[in-house]
């Protein structure tokens, strides 16, 4: 069995309901989008972000440069959370889900290369 569905749906699933939440602006989003200093506009355009990056994997199943893409986004926006927490004086807890996802980015868009090739 290939690995890339299964990466990729931990990818669509968590950054589905994260982007979702940041989108709606629910309370608990709010709240963090307060504690690295953003306003909820600007986390609201992060889960955007997410949420299209969603998209574009899902749309990389037929097109694999396009989930390739969307991988190297969130890879990115993970670097910036990682530095925006850095900044903030947060420590591991903080710190986990960004580094996680961040290599569970990493390791779609290696796999995905790895089947064009």
């Amino acid at each position: 069995m290939n690995a890339t569905p299964v990466v990729a749906g931990v990818l669509v699933v968590a950054f589905g309901v994260l982007g979702s939440a940041k989108l709606v602006a629910v309370p608990a989003m709010r709240a963090r989008a307060e504690h690295v200093g953003y306003g909820v506009d600007a986390y609201r355009r992060i889960g955007l972000v997410e949420v299209l990056s969603v998209l574009g994997i899902l749309v990389g199943a037929a097109v694999p440069l396009i989930g390739a893409v969307a991988a190297t986004g969130l890879v990115v926006l993970l670097g910036g959370a990682v530095i925006t927490h850095l900044r903030n004086g947060d420590g591991l807890r903080e710190l986990a889900p960004a580094l996680v996802l961040g290599a569970v980015a990493v390791t779609f868009l290696v796999l995905v290369l790895g089947d064009v090739r």
